[in-house]
């Protein structure tokens, strides 16, 4: 599975984005859909994950303003980012994998997914 992320950009504190996450390969729907964020100098943390029974996850620093989906007809998932901060600026990376639970804590681990793409910037300014 190959992935390009995408739909980053320069938005002003308290607007939005939506990122997309396209998929190439057979069986996208058999992977879970993960959304990952770096900002400089920090670790890679998570953000969202979709199952592939569409069950969503989210970190609680993000709950109630961004909303993960996919679109297993496209081979695409999205994630849009309502009410961004400027301590989001972070480049952005979607991963695929099969965790081997649909739990929030195998969701949100970054060595259970086994493909990821090559990220997008958000900027967000104040």
């Amino acid at each position: 599975v190959q992935l390009q992320a995408s739909g980053g950009g320069l938005v002003q504190a308290g607007g939005s984005l939506r990122l997309s996450c396209a998929a190439s390969g057979r069986s996208f729907s058999s992977y879970a859909v993960g959304w990952f964020r770096q900002a400089p100098g920090k670790e890679r943390e998570f953000v969202a994950a979709v199952a592939t029974s569409a069950n969503t996850y989210y970190a609680d620093s993000v709950k109630g303003r961004f909303t993960v989906s996919r679109d297993n007809a496209k081979n695409t998932a999205y994630l849009q980012m309502n009410s961004l901060k400027p301590e989001e600026t972070a480049v952005y990376y979607c991963a695929a994998g099969r965790p081997w639970s649909a739990s929030y804590y195998r969701m949100s681990r970054l060595n259970e997914y086994d493909y990821w793409g090559q990220g997008t910037l958000v900027t967000v300014s104040s």
